[in-house]
């Protein structure tokens, strides 16, 4: 019974946890002892009931496929009855408290009645800064200083930001700070903290993970040193990434819906969760608006040289890396106009990436401005607007 890869496609697909606890529950046997044949009997029959609840999930796995016959055969070797106890008769005891995904299950156990699998939601920082909730709203905010994106029972996570260029009210991050909550048996409080230049691969207290040795329900994953960290929070069911690029960080994280909303009334101002405050926002509800460089950037500043880009030439650069001209597209075009640092680009084509990554719909995965009317517009009407305002920045320079 063993994965051959196919369960990377699968992901829904609970095989390998049923397979996981088939040998948990056998792996202590000994064939020599008379009750042998009877423990492992149990141990099957749980196996062919935990195969049972994911038929559906894993119709088009190969792995579920195999594991069924194996179980059929191995049950007519040992005379195994179909009907009879099974390893886990109390659900309680397979039950892991630190796995947020089994949760559902288990409820689902104590109360009879089938529990919808979790939602999971999405929320993303990134450039000037750009923000998408949780409710999939994207804005483009000013935010200057340290602002709460998350503040919830499980949960809290700060950016502080600061200004890009002088004369603009454009900001980027330069500092992240995480919170996991303690929980239960299954981690103490942990903090991570990231700021421009310092990227670490652990937590303020210098370990790498929550709970004890066996459990690590929580722990942080280096994919690129000093650039890029992901955080596996398994108690409860988030996962966190944090890049640096450029001078500035980014932020994406998943996480469920009723932990989300788990907040009390005085932990309402969470960007995440209720977007930017009106005073705060930079963009026109979705439309970004061409920065005047002559305004933003003094002419003769060492420190600040005017953004070598055009409308046209930023277009350009940020078509390379994306290739749909959906909202991360736009926000590119306007980073680059603003700074002139080809950083963003970058920026906003990760930002994409970790939506693909996180994201639990597909169809959700692009955004597009809408028209004043309310209609999908998938670049005329931005680029018409963009247009114009290039031809006023041209009067002005």
């Amino acid at each position: 019974f063993l994965c051959l890869g196919d369960c990377q496609l699968h992901t829904s697909c609970g095989i390998q946890k049923c397979t996981t606890d088939f040998v948990s529950f056998t792996s202590h046997l000994n064939a020599a002892l008379e009750d042998f044949d009877l423990e492992f009997c149990k141990a099957l029959r749980a196996y062919s009931v935990c195969t049972y609840r994911n038929s559906k999930v894993c119709r088009g796995n190969l792995v579920y496929h195999s594991a069924v016959l194996g179980i059929g055969d191995l049950m007519a070797q040992r005379n195994c009855t179909k009907d009879g106890p099974t390893s886990s008769t109390n659900p309680e005891m397979t039950h892991d408290p630190c796995n947020y995904s089994g949760h559902t299950e288990a409820r689902e156990h104590q109360g009879g009645e089938k529990t919808p699998a979790p939602t999971y939601l999405f929320c993303g920082l990134f450039g000037d800064p750009h923000l998408r909730t949780f409710k999939d709203h994207f804005q483009t905010c000013k935010v200057e200083g340290a602002w709460p994106l998350i503040d919830n029972n499980y949960l809290s996570v700060q950016v502080t930001n600061v200004p890009v260029v002088p004369g603009s009210s454009a900001t980027a991050t330069n500092k992240i700070t995480i919170i996991f909550k303690s929980y239960e048996d299954c981690t103490e409080q942990k903090v991570y903290q990231a700021v421009t230049d310092d990227l670490p691969a652990a937590f303020v207290d210098g370990t790498t993970s929550g709970g004890d040795g066996n459990t690590r329900s929580l722990h942080i994953v280096e994919k690129v040193s000093g650039k890029y960290i992901e955080m596996h929070a398994r108690h409860i069911g988030t996962t966190v990434y944090v890049r640096q690029l450029g001078h500035y960080l980014t932020l994406a994280i998943q996480m469920p819906r009723e932990l989300v909303m788990a907040y009390e009334e005085s932990q309402d101002l969470q960007l995440c969760v209720n977007g930017c405050p009106s005073s705060e926002r930079i963009d026109d509800s979705g439309h970004l608006p061409l920065p005047v460089m002559s305004k933003l950037l003094p002419q003769g500043s060492a420190s600040h040289p005017r953004s070598v880009y055009t409308l046209e030439t930023a277009t350009t650069k940020c078509h390379e890396k994306m290739l749909v001209k959906d909202i991360y597209f736009y926000s590119c075009v306007f980073d680059l106009l603003t700074t002139g640092d080809a950083n963003f680009t970058a920026a906003a084509h990760s930002a994409l990436q970790d939506v693909e990554a996180l994201h639990p719909r597909k169809e959700h995965w692009h955004i597009f401005p809408r028209s004043r009317g309310g209609a999908v517009s998938r670049d005329s009407k931005f680029f018409a607007l963009l247009g114009l305002m290039c031809l006023t920045l041209v009067v002005f320079l």
